[in-house]
């Protein structure tokens, strides 16, 4: 495995749609996304699902209705004190067969308490991704919409996979919306 500079990412996006929309350059305005050296900052959607734990007393990833989540359009939200949200990316991703990613949480947000997790883009994966973003901060605290908010590094293989996320018809394939856990 590789890790694929900022040439390889232009040319993979443009002659291929790897990422839609995409930004060839840095976008400096608020928190930054686009092209950078080693990676992409993936920026945020207006798309939010906020927890709302009133009534329940837990969360079962192999049972989620999906009714304790509060669904929320805004240019910014604010994340209550120890909880968390899930957003979408703003980007469309296509994966190629030979490529996975590895994402990681911008320094800006991790300073104010936030962890970002999102799972490896896996080959042949395509959709918008779900974020998890986590308020470990004893504080309420604010994330913005259509600015930065992680980094993916792209690893390419030396040889294709034998079998691709696509290949195994994988449960978040083309998702066009926050997606809540599904069970098999």
């Amino acid at each position: 495995m590789c890790v694929k500079s900022d040439r390889w990412i232009i040319k993979m996006a443009r002659h291929h749609d790897m990422i839609k929309p995409f930004a060839e350059k840095q976008v400096r305005q608020g928190i930054s996304y686009g092209v950078s050296s080693y990676g992409y900052d993936i920026s945020l959607s207006d798309q939010f699902k906020i927890l709302d734990p009133a009534g329940i007393t837990e969360l079962d990833p192999k049972n989620d209705s999906g009714a304790h989540f509060v669904d929320v359009k805004a240019d910014s939200i604010l994340i209550p004190a120890n909880s968390f949200a899930l957003a979408q990316s703003r980007e469309y991703f296509k994966i190629p067969r030979d490529v996975i990613t590895i994402c990681v949480g911008k320094s800006t947000y991790a300073r104010s308490g936030i962890i970002v997790n999102v799972t490896p883009f896996e080959p042949e994966w395509e959709g918008h991704a779900t974020i998890s973003l986590a308020n470990t901060s004893p504080l309420p605290t604010r994330v913005y919409a259509h600015e930065g908010i992680a980094q993916l590094i792209f690893l390419e293989a030396s040889q294709l996979c034998e079998i691709s996320y696509k290949d195994k018809k994988g449960k978040y394939q083309r998702q066009r919306r926050i997606t809540l856990s599904k069970s098999e």
